[in-house]
């Protein structure tokens, strides 16, 4: 790895993986000039949480806490990878996940939680975090949930309201989730309910994998698909040079080779 002023990003996992998982975007990002961090959440199945441990209700909350404290020992972290000590730009952090870990990296960007009674919930926003990156997030709960979701998972309540920081929705067209009662729609939430300047890149025929973002030759990978993955390698590091100030170039012929639908692989908008 070369360079000075390395700009980061801090990765949440989805539900079960761990900082192991994700390869083909961690990979390729910090392959162009990026410092990944990728933390293992309570939820991984490396750590084995039984599911009537106590802490299992508020697994959202300690998921941004992990986060959050990435950012707090960054000089830890730099001294524990040779070479890497005082190479990071700290002024250029992003924050990004995928499913689960979408929401994750939404909390640091404004998105709240809504508690049980109906309240807005906490804000964790986070100053340090500029911009972010939302894989497959899920979209507004109450109604929209399946009854087993709004069961078992009632953290799945987002609002986006506060939401502000610049991000880039990735969603795929076929996602339909067990989790909503609303189909592949649902996944565009993070972007319409969302203020503040984003974009939404739509994926033709993408499942929740997106193609196979969440590992090499993973078994959960429904909709394997190496172009589609390639897509959003350089859609998103382009996104992110861009929304962190580093260069325009690649989000400027990203956004014209996405325009109105013209592409089979997919389409991109912003507002």
């Amino acid at each position: 790895m070369t360079g000075s002023e390395l700009p980061l990003v801090v990765f949440s996992h989805g539900f079960g993986s761990s900082l192991d998982g994700y390869g083909p975007l961690a990979d390729f990002w910090a392959a162009h000039g990026f410092v990944v961090v990728q933390p293992t959440h309570l939820d991984s199945r490396t750590v084995g949480l039984p599911q009537d441990d106590p802490r299992t209700p508020r697994l959202w909350r300690f998921r941004a806490e992990d986060m959050k404290r990435v950012l707090d020992r960054l000089d830890l972290l730099e001294a524990a990878v040779p070479g890497l000590s005082g190479r990071l730009d700290r002024g250029r952090i992003a924050a990004a996940g995928h499913s689960f870990g979408g929401q994750t990296a939404g909390n640091l960007l404004g998105l709240r939680v809504l508690d049980p009674g109906g309240g807005r919930g906490e804000d964790l926003s986070d100053p340090r975090i500029t911009a972010g990156v939302l894989l497959a997030t899920a979209g507004r709960g109450g109604a929209d949930l399946t009854p087993f979701a709004a069961e078992h998972f009632p953290f799945m309540d987002p609002d986006s309201a506060d939401m502000t920081t610049p991000a880039l929705v990735v969603a795929g067209e076929n996602d339909d989730s067990p989790l909503s009662v609303r189909g592949p729609e649902w996944l565009a939430d993070p972007y319409f309910l969302s203020p503040g300047p984003k974009s939404l890149l739509t994926l033709s025929g993408a499942e929740h994998s997106l193609g196979g973002i969440a590992g090499y030759e993973v078994r959960e990978t429904t909709d394997e698909n190496p172009e589609r993955v390639a897509l959003i390698q350089r859609v998103t590091w382009a996104y992110l040079r861009h929304a962190l100030g580093v260069d325009d170039a690649g989000w400027t012929a990203a956004q014209k080779a996405l325009a109105d639908g013209a592409n089979p692989m997919g389409r991109l908008e912003s507002k």
